[in-house]
Order: structure tokens, then sequence, then C-alpha cells
């Protein structure tokens, strides 16, 4: 059975995007058969992996709300072992759509049940907010990696962020885990990078992974590619960063014992 693993942070511009992107396609370079989510209305990893959100004829949405399986739903990259099921701008209509539904926070969870073996990674992209698809995401998740930015604010909405963890786990999914806290738009030459760096690592310790992911111009230019920063550039410290977060999961997850 695959690991579903949310990328979330209610927090806009933290490089979650970035990070579902960068991490799916890592660990499909490492032949890992990874299927992304884009489950966010922005629709900026479908946009970021060459597909036009306008063209898609079948979504995350479509599945949610019971339109189409998510085996229609599943469209193939670039990358060999990457997949992706898309969003559309639909998928802001589906919280209106499912709020009178029974079972409303599961409908993602019944949508993956039928693929989870068919991968070994699902990694979901969720929106910026704690509305009822980041709900849904979360509570079809095994494990929920959190994007901090090394710039001010950086706590800012996490423990809120925290707290919607631990009623989803008392509720809703009492499997869910933290799979970490990933410190990202981390700036060497900067001494506010290592003053968040030192603080996020004194709050939460051993929550933190190793990998920090740094600022890096290829990070940046990747998605106007419609490619993900390993095949832009993959001596970037960008690609190579987000290939050392995807060994780190894959190691920490007993897959393998060296890489």
């Amino acid at each position: 059975m695959g690991k579903i693993i949310a990328i979330a942070n209610q927090k806009g511009g933290v490089g979650k995007t970035t990070t579902a992107i960068n991490l799916a396609a890592s660990l499909a370079a490492l032949e890992f058969k990874t299927l992304l989510i884009d489950a966010d209305p922005q629709a900026n990893s479908t946009s970021g992996l060459g597909f036009n959100p306008k063209e898609v004829s079948r979504s995350i949405y479509e599945c949610m709300v019971g339109i189409a399986t998510v085996s229609e739903s599943i469209l193939a990259t670039e990358v060999p072992f990457l997949d992706i099921i898309p969003s559309h701008i639909d998928l802001v209509g589906a919280e209106i759509e499912m709020i009178n539904l029974t079972n409303r926070e599961g409908k993602m969870k019944e949508a993956l049940a039928g693929i989870k073996d068919q991968y070994d990674f699902i990694i979901m992209d969720c929106s910026p907010s704690l509305g009822l698809i980041t709900i849904n995401s979360l509570t079809a998740a095994d494990s929920v990696i959190i994007p901090v930015q090394c710039e001010y604010y950086a706590l800012e909405g996490l423990g809120k962020l925290l707290n919607t963890i631990k009623i989803i786990q008392s509720r809703l999914n009492p499997g869910l885990v933290i799979e970490g806290i990933l410190l990202t738009m981390y700036d060497l030459r900067l001494r506010l990078s290592n003053q968040v760096v030192n603080e996020v690592n004194s709050h939460f310790k051993n929550m933190v992974f190793e990998t920090i992911i740094p600022r890096n111009i290829r990070l940046s230019e990747s998605p106007s590619y419609g490619i993900p920063a390993i095949l832009h550039d993959a001596d970037s410290k960008g690609a190579i960063s987000y290939l050392n977060l995807a060994k780190e999961i894959i190691l920490k997850n007993g897959l393998l014992q060296t890489i």
C-alpha cells in the first residue's frame, strides 16, 4: 500500500507547491512509483508539471464530487514513475457542493481507496487554507509535511495548523502523523534565516527534517517551463536539496537502509 503524504500549511508563500512538485519528482527519480494530487484550486502543481488547468477534462474536483473516478483522472507526466491528478478552479465550488453530504470530510479518502496500492507514494498539494478540501486531504493522508519558510513570521499560524491536525487525529484520522517540518527559502547569508532555523529546531527538535531547502533560482524558474527542478537543472542546489529530502523520507520509512 502506498503512503499518502499531505503538504500543508494554511499560510501562503511557504514553498508548499514547490515542495509538492519537487519532492514527488525526486521520489520518482529514485524509481518509486509516485502520484501527485493537486488539491489546490489555484492549480499551480498542475501548471508546474506542464498541464493547462483550463484544458483538463477531469480533475480531483470530479473525483471528490463523484462525477469521475480517480483512475479516469490520472495523467502521466514527463517524469518517469510520476503521475498527477490535476486541479481546476472548479475545486473552489466543491466545498459548497459537499457541505450537505454525509461523510463530507472523507470524500478524498473514499476516492483514493481504489488506487492507493498502485503507488509507493501519493503526495498531496493542499490549498493555503484550513477549509474542507484541506481537511479532506488530511483525513486521507497517512502523514503531513509542514513547510516553514526561513523568514520573519515563520511560526505565525503554525500553532493553528498543529491544533487542526490534533482535531483531525482525534475525530477523523487517528493514524495521521507529522512526517516532519520542512524549512524552506533558506538564505545562508541572512542572519534571520539562521535565527529561524535555530528557533524552529529548538521548538520542534526531532520533528524537523535535516534537509533544508535553500532559496534557488532554478526552483523559481522551473514552473515556467512546466517541469520540476530535477529536469530543469539536476545539479542545482534546489534540485539536490529535494532529492536529499526524498532520500531522508525513504530512509525514515524504512523502505531502504541506504541510498
